[in-house]
């Protein structure tokens, strides 16, 4: 919690002590800068013609973890993320709450784009904010977030198009698959507009799938034609299909080519989805050696088959280097396809097998 003494030091604040308790001027739960004293300073940075970059953080699945675990939990993990970042800007900054689980900070030091860079890229291998468990009675959450990022005056040069160019910059970070930061680059940027970047509904991208998917005749054929839509819309390098005979071959790659005989022990239900590969080392420690081969961090395995029926093989969504939580929406996408390729095969008597790879 930010203390009257740490805040009086930049003159917006010293100002507003002199007509407001602290306890006005700070957001009730996690102790960092209200909203509406955070914008204000904000507002006064730039009334001023202080260059500042200023940034807005969105926590990833912050909804699935009060479902899960309960608000009291959620409250904790905003709370902690909340300290996290007061304690990594202090000195040359200031962190406050905009609503819910987004919160903002003023960077007054960092303004050229690699220093923006590095101070981001310690944000989130510090262990203080973001990409790290929160230890709470009886669970800990693992943390990760979405960064938007500009600069005053050389990105914006007033307060709209300031938090334009960070609101359209977060959601591209959201559109990316989330847990990693967009720093504002006009070339880059600047033409964006967010209802282009948004993610679209679910049933098109639905629809989009069945047409693509029925385009084409044989399920090799069929499985190419969908996969770039799938990566595009998944966000991930690449798209594996495991087949009868529980051999595991990308899609988009070729060459790719690995057993993975052991995949059914983890798959107790349709669908697998984890950032946390401990349950594959311990039940499918040959489909783990694959994973780890590749240095994954982030699972999704869905089954092609339909229901009480002998499953078909598998898709897997297997991504590097990237802890990322996995949405709902994606989920439900994935699964989509399975369920038209186990329905095609169903159909056409075509046996889902890497021979015909």
């Amino acid at each position: 919690m930010y203390t009257e003494q740490q805040l009086s030091r930049y003159p917006f604040f010293k100002r507003a002590f002199q007509e407001d308790r602290i306890n006005y001027v700070l957001d009730t739960l996690t102790g960092v800068v209200s909203r509406q004293y955070i914008l204000g300073f904000v507002r006064s940075l730039i009334e001023a013609g202080t260059p500042f970059t200023f940034g807005i953080l969105d926590l990833d699945n912050f909804k699935y973890i009060n479902d899960t675990y309960g608000h009291h939990v959620g409250d904790i993990v905003l709370k902690s993320v909340a300290d996290g970042l007061a304690q990594y800007l202090d000195g040359y900054g200031v962190a406050g709450r905009f609503g819910g689980d987004e919160l903002l900070w003023i960077n007054l030091r960092d303004r050229a784009y690699d220093d923006k860079k590095a101070f981001l890229n310690a944000l989130y291998n510090s262990a203080l904010v973001v990409r790290r468990n929160v230890p709470v009675e009886g669970c800990d959450p693992f943390i990760t977030g979405t960064v938007g990022c500009a600069t005053f005056p050389d990105d914006a040069g007033d307060f709209d198009g300031l938090f334009g160019t960070i609101d359209k910059t977060l959601y591209r970070g959201k559109r990316k698959g989330r847990n990693c930061y967009i720093i504002y680059v006009k070339e880059k940027h600047a033409d964006i507009q967010i209802r282009h970047i948004a993610r679209q509904g679910l049933y098109t991208s639905m629809r989009n799938l069945v047409r693509m998917f029925e385009m084409v005749p044989g399920l090799k054929n069929k499985l190419h034609s969908v996969a770039p839509v799938m990566i595009d819309e998944l966000k991930v390098s690449d798209l594996y299909y495991v087949d009868r005979d529980r051999i595991m071959r990308a899609i988009r790659v070729q060459g790719v080519r690995e057993d993975v005989g052991d995949i059914d022990r983890l798959m107790i239900d349709e669908l697998f989805a984890s950032n946390d590969l401990s349950q594959v080392e311990a039940r499918s420690p040959r489909f783990y050696g694959v994973l780890s081969k590749r240095e994954v961090e982030s699972l999704m395995v869905v089954r092609i088959g339909m229901d009480n029926e002998p499953t078909d093989g598998y898709l897997v969504c297997a991504e590097p280097h990237n802890r990322r939580l996995w949405q709902e929406e994606e989920c439900a996408l994935v699964f989509f396809l399975a369920k038209l390729i186990a329905a095609r095969i169903r159909i056409d008597g075509e046996p889902f097998s890497g021979n015909d790879w």
